[in-house]
């Protein structure tokens, strides 16, 4: 029986592999913030701009109609698949089931190579609280990053698909999970995630050094218990206008996928 999940090539991913990819990409600020390029789909949305729109035009209305399957990948162990490719020098980059990570050649679609960040070993108890789906990953440099459940980001190297660093992004003793893809920028891989809906928890996103894993500030989306003190003065002002002893559920607030970069003032 032939799985039920597959990878194919569609318009867009032709068009990105005729030959029009730059030798050697430099994944920047620059290059994120690029909207006329359409050789690369270098972040979620593409671009900084999240409009997910290329700018290119060898596929229009007079030839959609001829397009056809040039290849397909079987994914056999993939339940779901959610994320976003990238593609990077005719090089596809996407996550599957449990945050699998494959590179595959754009044109031919051979296999590159496959990592398993090992997520239900990692999981233990909390493996019943997710469906194991991941949306997307992140590319800044040298550094391809992902995001797996138990709430580790990894960085990979892009070539060889060889673990790099890790970095434990949640408590694992509480109930948080990360489904949701992280964002690159400026040097360093935001991420937040979710868990509410399964026990308490307090919502957070995070800034990773790109290059090392290593943590670089932390934002709380809601205020915590008041005696232990204000993280920041956003969260002081935040918690006058919270009733009750809400620290002791946590306080919601997770932000777990959907995170936007303006370039031109320098806001998350």
């Amino acid at each position: 029986m032939r799985s039920r999940y597959r990878l194919a090539a569609v318009a867009l991913c032709l068009a990105l592999a005729t030959g029009t990819a730059r030798a050697e990409t430099t994944v920047d600020d620059q290059a994120l913030g690029d909207e006329s390029q359409g050789a690369n789909w270098l972040s979620y949305g593409r671009t900084y701009s999240e409009q997910r729109f290329s700018p290119l035009a060898q596929i229009d209305t007079s030839n959609v109609g001829k397009l056809g399957p040039a290849w397909w990948l079987d994914l056999p162990t993939d339940r779901s698949l959610l994320s976003t490719p990238l593609v990077v020098d005719g090089v596809l980059y996407f996550t599957g089931t449990f945050s699998v990570t494959r590179a595959v050649d754009a044109k031919s679609g051979k296999l590159l190579w496959e990592y398993d960040p090992k997520t239900i070993e990692h999981s233990g108890d909390r493996l019943r609280i997710f469906w194991g789906s991941s949306r997307g990953l992140a590319y800044w440099k040298e550094t391809l990053v992902i995001a797996t459940n138990d709430g580790r980001l990894i960085g990979l190297d892009p070539r060889s698909g060889k673990e790099r660093w890790t970095t434990q992004t949640t408590d694992p003793s509480k109930p948080l999970y990360i489904s949701g893809y992280p964002k690159a920028f400026r040097g360093k891989i935001l991420v937040g995630n979710g868990g509410t809906e399964h026990g308490a928890a307090r919502g957070y996103v995070t800034a990773y050094d790109a290059e090392t894993g290593k943590q670089a500030w932390r934002f709380y989306i809601v205020p915590g218990n008041p005696a232990d003190g204000f993280e920041d003065e956003a969260q002081e002002m935040a918690a006058k206008t919270w009733k009750g002893e809400w620290w002791k559920h946590g306080g919601g607030g997770n932000t777990w996928n959907g995170f936007t970069y303006d370039a031109e003032f320098n806001q998350i």
